[in-house]
């Protein structure tokens, strides 16, 4: 009989584990649960007798799989799976599995809603601007950002798209224009919303010879990973440019020199939000939860992602 353990720092919703319960004891598996632990001690000592692992943003290094000889399945409760090693995994025949779609409404939303905040001076009762009649470009044309143009056109913007890896006629049935280049994106459009993952290709990617083509006003929106950002070039780009401002669901590092020398030129949450919602949370658990059911009863590895 398999044992499924969740291990989250920060755990689902009570509704999520709930389901996800159901749906392990329903396939005749064993249930662990593992919430808010303090330390990664806690973690690896709760693998040890697992066959099946459930994660959110919890790190799966090669010294948690060292300590769990049976474990079969790792499924990341998310799209980003940066937080686990494919590498060890793959060496020692675990499957990771992500959960793509289940988070992408809720990001999808924030960063709507943060250019909207920032767009009005975060409601500070001085004039703002509106996102009607300005172009948004949306670098990656995944889960995420086909629901980025879907809400962006309710707002009236003018879309645009970079992605190497869907052709353009999928894109462009959306009404969105897809360009040529990632250059292009940047040259053309005032708002920019990146939805890349942080792999060997992306790191730092997001840099100065792309933001400094930027039109007037340009705003770059980060809901995917603060990795893919150049944080000097970030830093050059403020310095030269009193026109430019970030917004983001997480903190740069380099955001206390910011916040110092840019007041009103940015915003960060204080903490991942894009996932934050209770749909979110309830949806890419039970996607999990029924991932591993079908992994185990059908050897179903539809969302693998360290083949």
């Amino acid at each position: 009989m398999p044992k499924v353990l969740v291990a989250t720092v920060k755990p689902f919703a009570a509704r999520a584990v709930e389901g996800i319960q159901k749906i392990v004891k329903a396939a005749g598996y064993e249930f662990a649960l593992l919430e808010k632990y303090a330390d990664q001690k806690d973690f690896i000592s709760a693998v040890k007798d697992v066959d099946a692992l459930i994660i959110r943003s919890d790190k799966a290094t090669r010294e948690v799989m060292d300590h769990a000889p049976g474990l079969k399945i790792i499924v990341r409760a998310g799209a980003g799976y940066d937080n686990i090693d494919l590498q060890a995994a793959t060496e020692k025949g675990i499957v990771v599995m992500n959960t793509p779609g289940q988070n992408s409404n809720a990001v999808a939303e924030l960063a709507l809603g943060m250019m909207v905040y920032l767009a009005r001076n975060q409601f500070n009762g001085k004039p703002g601007t509106e996102l009607r009649g300005k172009t948004l470009g949306i670098q990656a044309y995944g889960h995420v950002g086909s629901l980025v143009a879907g809400i962006a056109r309710g707002f009236g913007m003018e879309l645009y798209a970079y992605d190497p890896f869907i052709p353009k006629e999928v894109i462009e049935k959306d009404g969105v224009s897809a360009l040529d280049s990632v250059e292009e994106l940047y040259e053309t459009c005032q708002y920019v919303s990146l939805h890349i993952p942080a792999n060997e290709h992306t790191v730092k990617s997001v840099n100065y010879a792309l933001l400094s083509r930027m039109p007037q006003n340009a705003v770059l929106v980060n809901t995917a990973r603060k990795e893919v950002i150049h944080e000097g070039d970030l830093l050059k780009v403020f310095a030269e440019r009193p026109d430019f401002k970030y917004i983001s669901d997480i903190a740069p590092d380099c955001a206390g020199e910011i916040a110092e020398k840019y007041e009103g030129r940015f915003f960060f949450t204080p903490k991942k939000m894009g996932a934050q919602t209770a749909e979110a949370n309830i949806n890419a658990g039970l996607a999990a939860a029924n991932q591993i059911v079908k992994f185990f009863e059908n050897g179903d590895r539809t969302f693998q992602v360290n083949k």
